[in-house]
């Protein structure tokens, strides 16, 4: 399905978004017998996917072109259905997509777009209204379950820092990358010390004057090892349970000197600046005083969990995060995020998917089984 022509008015389960972890779910649903909501025979439990991308892929129809998949950073085969072979310098934004895309096809999973999600809230009986835009159209999905899956792309983080409205330059955040010769012959403030934050550093220090910028000094390693990743995860996790806002992952498990950024290491480029102070029209203020002339501000500061939709349910903690019971949000059965903390990875991603489609399938046993329970004492 592509289109809203087709959008159901009920489904046990609404999926929303239709990137990797969303897709995971979809999966799942169909393993435990799931049928889409569009046209089902009654009697059955009934699951749809809302996307608001104009087609598969989710956040990697949106990658710059130069990130191949020899360098992207790891992307695990969705459940089912290997990734095809394919050449390691083809561009990942062409790779990807089609794969998502042959996937739905393939397993016949229940994904509607462009539909965008404006909001989550109440229906009153115990269900979910979720309510859409799509095109010139808009209506409500009533759920008894969602499993949230919209990820972060479609929320850049963008810092504030005094003097910013003034700068007569170019700011731009890594969503909004396209390509290394926008910034030909140009003064370019990098911005941050994530893995894009690096890896576009390197790419524009080819064709431009690049100074980069970190709050705090990069933590370098030689090797990447599993039980590194799997510590990095048990903290978010830890950090989710608590409602406390998820940590970036780099910040636990550090950078790794690929070749290219070895080369980039000897030609001077990887030479970190503490964070500038103020903007000024012209440049930037560095921690020392020096008003440092730029052309461009390249703000690669990571990306922020996209759940304003959620904001009606008063799903926030004190902590300012949600609080996670594994995928379900903590006293909350009817819904899960996935993609958010500890899951926010293409490997985490396909036990999400499976975790929360098992966890929602125990709640909607239970519910109908206390419904059947308070019907027969009624008699």
């Amino acid at each position: 399905m592509t289109t809203t022509e087709a959008m159901p008015h009920a489904a046990d389960v609404v999926v929303i978004g239709a990137g990797q972890t969303g897709l995971s779910a979809a999966y799942h649903l169909r393993r435990r017998g799931f049928v889409p909501a569009v046209g089902a025979a009654s009697g059955g439990r009934t699951y749809v996917v809302l996307d608001a991308e104009d087609g598969p892929g989710g956040a990697w129809r949106h990658r710059w072109r130069s990130l191949r998949m020899s360098t992207v950073n790891g992307i695990h085969d969705l459940p089912g259905i290997e990734q095809p072979d394919v050449e390691p310098e083809a561009a990942s934004v062409d790779v990807l997509p089609a794969y998502f895309g042959d996937y739905e096809h393939e397993l016949g999973l229940a994904v509607v777009r462009p539909v965008r999600v404006r909001r989550v809230e109440e229906a009153g009986d115990g269900g979910l209204l979720v309510r859409w835009e799509g095109g010139d159209r808009s209506g409500v999905v009533v759920a008894r379950a969602i499993v949230n899956a919209t990820g972060t792309w479609s929320k850049p983080f963008w810092p504030a820092y005094p003097g910013q409205e003034t700068f007569r330059g170019r700011q731009l955040h890594t969503a909004d990358y396209v390509r290394a010769e926008d910034f030909a012959g140009q003064r370019v403030a990098v911005v941050g010390g994530g893995i894009s934050a690096v890896q576009l550093l390197e790419e524009v220090s080819h064709v431009a004057r690049t100074f980069w910028f970190t709050r705090r000094e990069p933590v370098w390693r030689d090797s990447f090892e599993p039980e590194d990743g799997s510590r990095a995860v048990a903290m978010v996790a830890d950090r989710v349970r608590e409602g406390l806002p998820p940590l970036s992952v780099v910040s636990v498990t550090g950078l790794i000197k690929t070749p290219s950024l070895l080369a980039a290491e000897a030609r001077g480029v990887l030479h970190r600046r503490p964070m500038f102070t103020r903007i000024v029209p012209d440049g930037v203020v560095t921690a020392d005083g020096e008003t440092l002339p730029v052309d461009v501000i390249f703000w690669n500061t990571g990306f922020r969990a996209a759940l304003d939709h959620l904001r009606p349910l008063h799903l926030r903690a004190a902590g300012g995060g949600i609080r996670m019971d594994g995928t379900q949000v903590d006293g909350e059965p009817r819904v899960h995020l996935i993609g958010y903390g500890p899951s926010a990875s293409t490997i985490g991603a396909n036990r999400a998917g499976r975790d929360a489609v098992n966890r929602i399938v125990r709640h909607l046993d239970g519910a109908t089984e206390g419904a059947v329970t308070t019907h027969a004492a009624a008699r």
